[in-house]
């Protein structure tokens, strides 16, 4: 029977910790290394630190970093597009969630991904000549080591170690991650915060807040919000281990308007997004709610509106879902008025231009033209306007 279960020879609650910190130690590995390190250049860890996770990951999950990175990079491109290589919103739920690694395995493929978007990943003699060459030694060697240690429960850990990537990674967070949960920012794909404690999948359920901010090494944004990947990176940057490069800068609110500058302009630019879904709520929705009261007949269709409305873009609007938006904003004058000034304000943003002054200006011209308006609920918007600035470090 000591064959049977192994040199350690467990119990079964041990079996389960065991599996369970196995699996977390690999979630860690992809959110803190090919994440946040590889893909976005987010964070700087130690050569030590760099290579355990890069080991690791080939060791039980048989990842090459460009691969991962590439895919991920163009993910980030096109998302929600038919150019994603994952997205739910293209591909069904079903399909993200059920064959998400199958999805990944066809892009790894691609040799045009890897080259394009694999750029700035390991290409040391380990990288050439072991881990991409013999992706699968890894996972091989790791079988026999669960084999030994575990005995033939090692097997079903084995088998469960294999599942995380699959399962967390490329099918929960990349599935559900756009397509349910809630919004902080309102940005141009689907990408959703599949729940506010980013614990099981490293943080990654955060996952609108990193579509928003990229190239943030913390994942969370609110108070009660809480990425453990970030608690780890905190607790190597003690030890001297890792050093985040960015995180999300803070929005600082004065109590008082001051004169639009260049500070306001970079403010809002960096917060679009937020400040784009607190448009949708403070400006477009109460005129919506108005309406939905008022034209019953076709409340259901208001109520898509509030959605189709707040969008930083209307490339998942569907041409039919687009006809009813322009019948709706046709026949309410106010909430036309407000839409058209919230393409004016992402115009703003949007352009190529070097000359500062110049979109300071448009941004000045956008606040007096908003409170001209007569719409109560966008002057107080464009007020607030005046009040932004980055918090000072």
């Amino acid at each position: 029977m000591t064959y049977f279960y192994g040199l350690l020879n467990l119990s079964l609650w041990q079996y389960i910790v065991v599996t369970l910190v196995l699996m977390h130690v690999t979630v860690i590995c992809i959110t803190l290394y090919l994440h946040r390190t590889a893909a976005h250049s987010a964070l700087e860890l130690h050569p030590i630190a760099a290579h355990f996770f890069r080991f690791w990951l080939w060791f039980a999950t048989a990842t090459v970093t460009k691969e991962w990175v590439a895919i991920h990079r163009k993910h980030h491109s096109t998302s929600d597009t038919e150019a994603d290589p994952h997205s739910p919103q293209v591909y069904g739920l079903k399909k993200v969630l059920t064959q998400g690694y199958e999805l990944y395995k066809k892009e790894s493929k691609n040799q045009e991904t890897l080259s394009r978007y694999g750029h700035g990943t390991p290409d040391d003699w380990l990288e050439r000549h072991i881990y991409t060459p013999h992706s699968s030694l890894g996972i091989a060697i790791l079988f026999v080591v669960d084999l030994v240690l575990f005995g033939v429960p090692g097997i079903v850990i084995w088998a469960i170690q294999m599942m995380t990537q699959p399962v967390l990674a490329a099918g929960i967070i990349n599935g559900l991650g756009h397509y349910v949960g809630y919004r902080n920012f309102e940005t141009s794909d689907a990408s959703t915060n599949v729940m506010p404690w980013g614990i099981i999948a490293g943080g990654e359920e955060l996952h609108n807040n990193h579509h928003a901010f990229g190239a943030s090494a913390k994942l969370s944004v609110r108070k009660y919000e809480f990425d453990i990947g970030w608690m780890y990176i905190r607790a190597l940057q003690f030890v001297k281990l890792a050093k985040p490069r960015r995180v999300i800068p803070k929005l600082e609110q004065n109590k008082f308007s001051k004169d639009i500058d260049v500070s306001t302009l970079t403010a809002i630019i960096t917060h679009r997004f937020h400040l784009l879904k607190q448009y949708g709520e403070m400006v477009i929705q109460p005129i919506v709610r108005h309406q939905m009261s008022k034209d019953k007949e076709r409340r259901q269709l208001w109520r898509q509106a509030k959605a189709w409305l707040s969008r930083a873009d209307e490339q998942h609007i569907d041409a039919q879902s687009r006809k009813s938006l322009q019948t709706l904003l046709s026949s309410c004058n106010e909430l036309d008025v407000v839409y058209q000034f919230k393409l004016r304000l992402q115009n703003i943003w949007t352009k190529a231009v070097n000359n500062n002054a110049e979109l300071v200006q448009q941004l000045k011209q956008w606040c007096v033209d908003a409170e001209k308006a007569g719409i109560q609920t966008l002057r107080q918007f464009s007020l607030q306007l005046a009040t932004l600035s980055i918090a000072k470090e």
